[in-house]
This record gives structure tokens, sequence and C-alpha cells, in this order.
């Protein structure tokens, strides 16, 4: 498949610089895959497109406050973006500026954190040591790691939370999960949509455009994540209930198929056994779906691998005709914007 296929124009001004007031007051594009038929409706309306039985996965990773901004010994400015936890003191880093050697954070501790560049990737990563383990400073001195396609400051910062995040280790939210209010969520809940839970810790890599002209060609990035039993054993009697598997954003989804590769048998059994590890599962069109039914996400950004997936799963045809509507119908894209449902 060639990358130029998942590029498209989208003017500035539709890229949603803040979130809406309430989360469930955003636009809600429904596709219906079967039919081929696009509706416009509202966040608040995605229940009247559920039906009792059907099961939700969400992901509830948490957002670290993982842009740090402290000074080098010189007295220059050192910043440094924590991506992924590798041992109790070193991460992997975007480090401004690249050799930044030792950066200093004080008032953290008694006794002043510091951080230094221990390793230099060939991309633009880096390995930093922190000289105690730094997790229990970033509430003290890190900031919400917004994307830089969003300029305005972030007056809240829970709103680049979901309301349902607990396990921390994202690098950047799993948007989709964004327009979930707790009304909305008991109400799917008596009417009878049962919810649960998977992990995976969004790196920076998920927006990293394709730059190969083959998309099978792009090096896609890893994530921890985790597929609880609980959940597993919720899907495993959706499925035989006759009930629909609704991904919440492509972070559930590669959970959720990076779990169904493992743990469906030759003869296309599926079990519930649970299971947690590192996923590099790239999903381009002709990828073959055994969990999810049912995805909801937002818009995406042009010749990404999320762009790629929902390609996979809506059939790119239409895809191509979706995106199209939501730039003439002006919804919002990318993290702060409006979302879609496909069933």
């Amino acid at each position: 498949m060639l990358t130029s296929e998942l590029d498209y124009d989208l003017p500035p001004d539709l890229i949603a610089q803040h979130p809406l007031e309430p989360r469930d007051a955003s636009r809600l594009m429904v596709i219906d895959r079967a039919a081929q038929a696009i509706s416009h409706r509202h966040f608040v309306n995605v229940g009247q497109y559920l039906r009792p039985g059907d099961l939700l996965i969400a992901n509830d990773t948490s957002v670290l406050n993982a842009r740090l901004v402290g000074r080098k010994p010189t007295g220059g400015k050192a910043e440094i973006l924590l991506l992924r936890k590798l041992n109790d003191t070193d991460w992997e880093a975007l480090v401004g500026g690249r050799r930044v050697g030792q950066a200093l954070f004080d008032g953290a501790s008694a006794q002043a954190l510091t951080a230094t560049v221990i390793e230099q990737r060939d991309g633009p990563q880096s390995i930093v040591r922190f000289s105690q383990p730094v997790e229990p400073y970033l509430d003290l001195i890190g900031e919400t790691p917004l994307p830089p396609y969003i300029h305005e400051k972030l007056r809240d910062p829970q709103r680049y939370q979901t309301v349902y995040a607990r396990v921390a280790g994202s690098a950047a939210a799993p948007t989709a999960g964004l327009h979930f209010t707790p009304p909305l969520l008991d109400g799917l809940r008596a009417g009878g949509v049962n919810i649960a839970f998977v992990t995976l810790h969004v790196g920076l890599d998920t927006f990293k455009p394709i730059e190969v002209a083959e998309v099978e060609k792009h090096a896609i990035h890893t994530e921890w994540c985790e597929m609880p039993a609980a959940t597993a054993n919720a899907i495993h009697q959706t499925k035989a209930n006759g009930g629909r598997v609704v991904a919440v954003g492509t972070t559930s989804m590669r959970v959720l198929e990076s779990w169904g590769q493992r743990v469906t048998s030759d003869e296309g059994r599926m079990t519930n056994e649970g299971w947690s590890g590192f996923t590099n599962i790239f999903i381009t069109p002709g990828f073959k779906f055994n969990v999810a039914d049912a995805l909801i996400t937002n818009y995406h950004l042009p010749k990404s691998t999320l762009l790629a997936l929902v390609g996979a799963f809506m059939g790119m045809g239409l895809m191509k005709h979706a995106y199209a509507e939501a730039i003439r119908e002006r919804y919002r894209f990318y993290s702060f914007g409006d979302a879609m449902l496909i069933v």
C-alpha cells in the first residue's frame, strides 16, 4: 500500500486547540459499514447505537506529567520529555538539543534531582538516568505533554485525561476516551451496555508519520499493554451471547487484536486467558480482525499508522469518503476533536 493513499489536506483551523465542555458535547459521525451510510450526531447520543449486551473496551492508562523543564549546570534551560520507563532510574526520552549532559531540578526534594543523558539512540530518543526514581516528583516538576499541533495552553490538565484513567504510564492520552463523562457511562450501564478495561501506555511514536513510500515498510512502534483476565472473560462471554465488542480508540484496538492473535486457536475459537507484554502490531488494510466488532475513534493525522488502522477496519474507500465529509461539515480534528463510531 502506498503511503500517499493515507494523505489528505486539512484546513489548519479544523485542528482543535481546546476540548469542548462538557466532554460529550463533541460531534459524532456514525458510520455503518454494511450500509455504507453516514449520519451526524453528538457524542452524548452514542448509546442510541449500542445494544444491551454490547461490551465497551476502554484504555485506562493515565498520562504522566512527562514534560520536565530543568536547567543545565551552566544555567541554560534543559527540557526532557519522558517516553518509556526502562528501570527505576532510566527512561527513554526526548531531550531538547539532544546533548543536555546533566539537568538539575531544584525544589523537588531536599536533595536536588538530576538527570543525565547516558545514551543517544539512532533516532530522536535518548536514554536519561535520574539520580533517584522520578515518578514521586512528576506532579511537582512535570507538565502535561500536549501534542505539538496544540498551541493553546490547557487550563485544566485533567481534560487531557479520561475520566477512568488509573494506570500511570502514558506520554499521550488515548483521546477517543476523552468524550466520556461519568453520567454517560452510568447511562450506558443502565441500558445494558457492559464496560471493561485494558491498558496500553501510549508513546509519542503513535503520532509519528509514515515516512517511507510503502506503508508496510514502516518500522512500527512498540508499546506495553495488558489484557486483564476479567476483561478477557467479559469478551468471551459477550461473543458467546451474540454481543458486540466495541473498542474505544485505536489503543484499545491494538490491545484487543494483539491479544486476539495470541489466544485464538487454529479452529478460530477464542479463549478467556489474560495477557500482558509489549506489542508492535501493525494493522493495515487486509488485516483480519479477530476481536473488535465496532470502533470509537477520533480523526487522525495524515500518513499515520492510526489512519492505516482505521482504513483497515472500515475500508479505505469509505474512510476517504468519511474524512472528506468531516472536512465539509467542519468537524474538529485530532486529540481534542470530534469522534466517529464505526459499526
